[in-house]
């Protein structure tokens, strides 16, 4: 037996001089460096009781010895569990507690609290990594041989947990395969033709799908280079294009580079590809970056559970407001959300998928796996859409309530829960409404108390501590009722109607 996603990025690892990854102040890595640290961590790992198919829980900051440690753990046949480094110890208890992995790493300036909370939840051990290579894992890690065989793991053995939100209050942990990430990765290598001359500037978080699944398994699959940004800055991205030829981002990206003088078809001119996803972008966005540059973005859609489902075509029309067309591997169709009964083409429905790149199911959550899965394997990706006659998929809205901000998902239970908890406050419902920068703003519509009730400044300042910053709330609202239904259901469509502009970018 193999170990099916190493294998797929074995070839990349033949070339060992060549450069992996450089971050913004020139610190580099290359595929040698880095197979030789993934042995170690490897080794490190085992030292610390991590067995195969245990989880392995990971908040840190971006650094190329972080996208090392997720090489480590597939090669030591464990599952890696990143986790958003915004979570607050209050949050990050659940995932630790439903997850219940061997190992917690986290940043060393949060090792107390987050080793009184490993103690807490039962996590055996708890190392810290930095952005510098320090740390107490990288601490043992030299310690350790530069040597470690691939644990043997089959196709359907699990590589990665992602934690996502949906239509219940707790969130789920979505179940990644070896060949789910190795055969998505390899698609969209071939499709957006990618190669070992390539460059990718990277500015995404590596604890979600995009930057993580999408960026870094592409080129590791093609055994290209990235350049490595801790987070978005328009200078930083200027200054090391010219030595990009791809880029992968999110809307907000794209609104504040074209916002940018130095966006011109001349500082963009040696780029091949611009990549969008995480969030809708708006078509004045894809058209004000073509006039702006020549280029145009390709937007294609995926999801926690599914890696990428659709793109735009590299070589073909790149329609602006839709997804583009279904990957080779992948099937897709609209039905009715009642019935399950294919619609018309042209006709709004939910949206269904199967393919090599769809989740084995919600962690130690067999009811809600099976409720999302059809009989003949579709999977029910709450989101509407329709696919017009040139086979182009529209996303419409959402089924669920998700609120997608700045590529972040929120889940609006989860911060009503904590607004409805302070005195004052009658009930709340949170909803997204357009934002330029963020693609959907995060807006508290609250009914408060005809006596005592807070204001919105109070109302954020309790939030700042119990929820990561991009789940807080942009705007608080207070408003005497909201409206319901006759089933007395909170109507979050007509207050997205009511409220949808109050955000003009």
């Amino acid at each position: 037996m193999s170990n099916p996603l190493l294998d797929r990025f074995a070839p990349a690892f033949v070339r060992q001089d060549r450069l992996f990854v450089e971050t913004e102040d020139g610190r580099r890595l290359s595929y040698g460096d880095a197979d030789r640290l993934a042995a170690r961590l490897a080794n490190a790992l085992v030292g610390l009781g991590v067995a195969p198919g245990d989880r392995v829980a990971v908040q840190v900051d971006k650094s190329p010895e972080a996208i090392v440690l997720y090489l480590a753990c597939v090669r030591a046949g464990a599952v890696y569990l990143p986790l958003n480094t915004a979570y607050t110890l209050a949050e990050l208890e659940y995932f630790l507690s439903d997850a219940g992995p061997a190992l917690v790493v986290c940043r060393p300036q949060a090792e107390a609290g987050v080793r009184t909370l490993a103690a807490r939840t039962g996590v055996p051990a708890c190392v810290t990594l930095g952005t510098t290579a320090d740390g107490t894992l990288m601490d043992r890690a030299a310690q350790g041989a530069p040597v470690f065989p691939p644990v043997p793991r089959g196709a359907d053995d699990l590589a990665a947990i992602l934690y996502t939100s949906g239509t219940t209050g707790r969130s789920k942990g979505a179940m990644l395969s070896h060949d789910n990430l190795a055969s998505n990765a390899a698609t969209l290598a071939r499709e957006w033709r990618f190669t070992d001359a390539d460059v990718l500037l990277h500015a995404l978080p590596i604890f979600h799908t995009h930057g993580l699944f999408v960026g870094t398994n592409v080129t590791l699959l093609a055994g290209g280079s990235m350049l490595f940004l801790s987070k978005f800055d328009a200078d930083a991205v200027f200054r090391l294009m010219p030595r990009a030829t791809t880029m992968m981002g999110v809307p907000t990206f794209y609104v504040r580079m074209v916002d940018d003088p130095r966006l011109t078809r001349a500082a963009t001119a040696h780029m091949r590809l611009f990549v969008s996803g995480s969030a809708p972008l708006l078509a004045d966005t894809h058209r004000a970056f073509r006039e702006m540059t020549g280029h145009a973005i390709l937007e294609r859609y995926g999801m926690t559970e599914t890696n990428m489902n659709t793109s735009n075509p590299y070589e073909g029309d790149r329609v602006a407001g839709t997804v583009g067309l279904p990957l080779p591997d992948v099937a897709l169709r609209v039905v009715d959300p009642e019935t399950g009964a294919a619609l018309p083409q042209g006709e709004i429905g939910m949206i269904e998928v199967r393919g090599p790149n769809v989740f084995k199911g919600y962690w130690r959550m067999p009811e809600k796996t099976k409720a999302e899965f059809r009989d003949d394997g579709f999977f029910v990706t709450g989101d509407l859409g329709r696919i017009d006659d040139r086979g182009y998929v529209h996303i419409v809205g959402r089924g669920k309530d998700l609120v997608i901000s700045g590529g972040f998902n929120v889940y609006p239970k989860e911060v009503e829960g904590e607004i409805d908890a302070i005195p004052g406050v009658v009930e709340s419902a949170v909803i997204g409404v357009p934002h330029k920068d963020f693609g959907e703003g995060v807006t508290a519509v609250v009914v408060g108390a005809k006596t005592g009730a807070p204001t919105e400044a109070e109302v954020l300042a309790v939030l700042a501590g119990r929820l990561a910053r991009f789940k807080l709330p942009k705007r608080v609202i207070f408003v005497p009722d909201l409206p319901r239904n006759t089933m007395g259901k909170v109507q979050k469509n007509v207050l997205r109607e009511t409220f949808a502009d109050l955000y003009v970018g």
